[in-house]
């Protein structure tokens, strides 16, 4: 079976620590799926916070989530601290990739992650162009 493969970026604009609650684990006594996702959710928030934004208001337009790659790297438990580092990969004229590298105790990968941002004017319900005081902000 072919596996998933992403090719990180070499920068990243943004890191944040976010901790292992015990409600993250599942049924193995690690780190869960659906939690890994919601954390990944609230570093986007947090990067997008850190520039002055929300997810719907990026210079007046708003956005949303089109697609998620998560690769497993190692486990995680309840009490990890994980470092999420977010950086900005491919952009289009309506959409950006966020990648996220999640690591814990200095450096051990726990997981690679991507997510697919459109930008969307929610009053039309259409995609539109990606604000340039945004690409100028994160670039």
């Amino acid at each position: 079976m072919a596996r998933i493969k992403l090719q990180m970026p070499e920068n990243y604009q943004f890191s944040t620590t976010i901790d292992v609650r015990i409600t993250d684990l599942n049924y193995a006594n690690h780190l869960a799926n659906d939690s890994l996702l919601s954390i990944i959710h609230e570093a986007r928030v947090r990067f997008l916070n850190h520039f002055g934004y929300t997810e719907i208001d990026i210079e007046g337009i708003g956005s949303m989530m089109a697609d998620v790659v998560i690769i497993y790297k190692s486990q995680s438990y309840y009490g990890d601290s994980l470092n999420i580092e977010v950086g900005v990969g491919e952009i289009s004229k309506k959409s950006c990739d966020l990648h996220y590298r999640v690591t814990k105790d200095e450096d051990k990968v726990v997981a690679l992650c991507k997510t697919a941002i459109v930008f969307f004017d929610f009053q039309t319900q259409k995609p539109v162009r990606i604000p340039s005081e945004f690409l100028e902000k994160i670039n």
